[in-house]
């Protein structure tokens, strides 16, 4: 499945509770042109308090509290397979997420954010780089710049990972996006995502956090925000209460690509 080009094998555990690494598979089927090949592994099991559970294992092997487009796949395949209604709830590592379908049209709410923290500086190799920082389910760390579609991937990948293993995110590190203001409540961003290691072509988590910090701090616009990433756009919507942020949605498309059987 995709969610504007953010791709997951979803594997439905529900009845056949399989107990298994699921960890090491990741590592090994989420690899491209020697495997299936995605940005991570998505497991449905039963839930305890929700309509089910959601694990999710990055392309490394290593397990996430929430992804974003994930969790709108999972919407999407629930909804599809009949065990969950149009409007559902799903248990994560971050927390209980709701989500809407509306046939390829899936809405999550993610959990509430930590607050925003006002903007400081990294030292990276020597140069110094303005940022922001905010838990949107999963650490995020925002650098604006211009031109944000022309830096070359392979700047987004020396810088990317530069701050995501940066000591001053230890131990869990943290995701990296490149944010530019395109106009009143419209921004554009890039993403280089922990646990996958690379640029991806969308980022729901990452969405939500750049249009949060730009609407607070850039003056950007008030939400719902669009947010362009390369695999398409997504629209963040979300209201303040004093310094607290709260009902943020993420909306956009989800793809099913196709389903087949994965050898041991």
């Amino acid at each position: 499945m995709s969610g504007h080009g953010n791709d997951f094998i979803v594997i439905d555990n529900r009845s056949e509770g399989i107990s298994t690494n699921w960890s090491e598979h990741a590592s090994v089927w989420c690899k491209r042109r020697t495997s299936v090949g995605a940005d991570g592994l998505l497991i449905i099991e039963p839930g305890a308090a929700g309509d089910f559970r959601l694990r999710i294992f990055q392309s490394d092997g290593s397990e996430a509290e929430m992804c974003g487009n994930g969790a709108r796949c999972a919407a999407a395949f629930a909804a599809r397979n009949g065990f969950a209604k149009p409007r559902m709830v799903m248990e994560t590592m971050a927390g209980m997420v709701g989500a809407v379908v509306d046939d390829t049209i899936v809405a999550i709410q993610l959990t509430d954010p930590s607050s925003p923290e006002d903007e400081n500086v990294l030292d990276v190799k020597g140069i110094r780089i303005p940022f922001y920082f905010i838990n949107s389910g999963v650490p995020h760390t925002i650098l604006f710049r211009d031109s944000v579609a022309q830096i070359p991937a392979d700047e987004i990948m020396e810088t990317g990972r530069a701050v995501r293993f940066h000591p001053a995110f230890e131990p869990a590190g943290t995701n990296v996006d490149f944010v530019e203001i395109l106009s009143s409540s419209h921004i554009r961003v890039r993403t280089y995502e922990r646990g996958v290691e690379e640029e991806t072509l969308a980022c729901g988590t990452g969405a939500a956090a750049s249009a949060i910090i730009s609407s607070r701090f850039k003056n950007a616009g008030d939400p719902p925000i669009q947010v362009e990433m390369p695999g398409g756009t997504l629209i963040i919507d979300f209201k303040v209460n004093g310094d607290s942020l709260e009902e943020v949605w993420l909306k956009g498309a989800v793809d099913f690509i196709y389903e087949g059987t994965i050898t041991p």
